[in-house]
């Protein structure tokens, strides 16, 4: 067993998302040993306040506000954003706030949602963001777009900061709010070489995870200028997310940031591995791989994501979500190569068998011995 296994043994054979990291031992004995135990909602625990401080000091922002998730920081920081309906949110349309949020946008901010398709494929340019927006010019049939949301990364793939740059005084000429969805911003940091700060300068909110790939066990941060964070601390009390204690949570935080960012490069060195043996297997990929998440094109490779997933829990031992294959630092050698394997497997079986999904639940079983053979 290698030491990695013996630290992260639930998760080194983890491929369904970043979000299985888990606390390190020594992330856990810091947030115990450091905690503090003031009442946060009353912004009376040192622990959180010196997270929320570090946060300002990474982002070049002047508040910051932890948050218990990822889809918190986004719906608060949004809502934060707008003021009196109609209005509407333009968002690539595999946003996380779209699509997976439970339809919070709708829920909480009585927002219209206008996602747009990328035209290059990939993400969002300053072009796609001029044909879709929707001008507070006095037509009384729309809905303006109040706000722009941009997610970095977005199924791995890093937005170049040129564009952002130009979405960014676009918004400021006319008086649209920029939100980021930076869950991954820190491995789009990492991958580059730009700062948080940089990244962070472009935009009004950002929303950056800290359970996601960096390993804490929980929280979002959501940063801003003061008075859009106090806005949204109000919208946070009132959703449910006051949190009292947190000095324990948010210390492993920053044990977090201060000691896994690094680290992130090691699971975008996995991702790369494994997009560069479907490239050298004939196997198509939905998106580049830029950091650490592989999208497999199962429709275009005639795959099935139910056997792909039997295989892995099977056979290969790994736990897979379909095509979307997570990468992050507690994974090993071992549990990567197995995931080509089982890719492998599953491809060459379905370039003899193509699957055609018939838009129901598929319940077919399959013979994995005949599959081997």
């Amino acid at each position: 067993m290698t030491q990695d296994e013996e630290e992260f043994p639930q998760t080194y054979n983890e491929f369904r998302s970043d979000t299985f990291t888990t606390p390190t031992y020594g992330m856990i004995e810091h947030g115990f040993t450091n905690a503090t135990y003031g009442d946060s909602v009353y912004g009376e625990d040192e622990s959180t306040l010196k997270l929320e401080k570090l946060m300002c000091d990474i982002t070049g922002k002047e508040s910051a506000l932890f948050c218990s998730s990822g889809t918190m920081s986004n719906q608060i920081g949004i809502r934060a954003n707008l003021f009196q309906p109609p209005y509407s949110v333009l968002c690539d349309y595999r946003s996380h706030i779209f699509l997976h949020e439970a339809n919070g946008l709708a829920s909480l901010s009585q927002a219209m949602v206008h996602p747009v398709i990328p035209s290059n494929g990939n993400y969002l340019t300053f072009e796609d963001i001029v044909e879709n927006v929707t001008l507070d010019d006095g037509d009384i049939h729309a809905a303006p777009t109040k706000v722009i949301s941009l997610e970095n990364t977005l199924h791995g793939i890093i937005m170049p900061i040129q564009e952002i740059a130009k979405i960014s005084e676009f918004c400021k000429m006319n008086d649209i709010r920029l939100h980021c969805d930076g869950a991954r911003l820190w491995n789009a940091s990492i991958a580059t070489g730009i700062t948080i700060k940089e990244y962070c300068s472009f935009f009004d909110s950002v929303s950056l995870c800290l359970s996601k790939s960096l390993g804490a066990p929980m929280g979002s941060i959501l940063v801003g200028d003061s008075k859009f964070i106090k806005k949204a601390n109000h919208f946070k009390k009132q959703n449910g997310g006051g949190i009292r204690q947190s000095g324990i949570m948010t210390s492993m935080a920053i044990y977090a940031i201060e000691n896994n960012l690094q680290k992130l490069i090691k699971s975008h060195n996995y991702a790369k591995q494994i997009g560069e043996f479907c490239n050298q297997h004939g196997i198509i990929l939905e998106s580049p791989v830029d950091t650490n998440f592989v999208f497999i094109d199962l429709k275009r490779n005639k795959m099935d994501d139910k056997l792909l997933i039997k295989l892995g829990h099977q056979k290969y031992n790994i736990k897979l979500m379909g095509g979307r294959i997570a990468c992050h630092f507690q994974l090993n050698q071992q549990s990567v190569d197995n995931v080509k394997k089982c890719i492998l497997e599953t491809y060459l079986y379905n370039q003899k068998h193509p699957y055609k999904s018939d838009g129901k639940n598929n319940k077919k079983m399959y013979n994995f011995d005949a599959i081997k053979r």
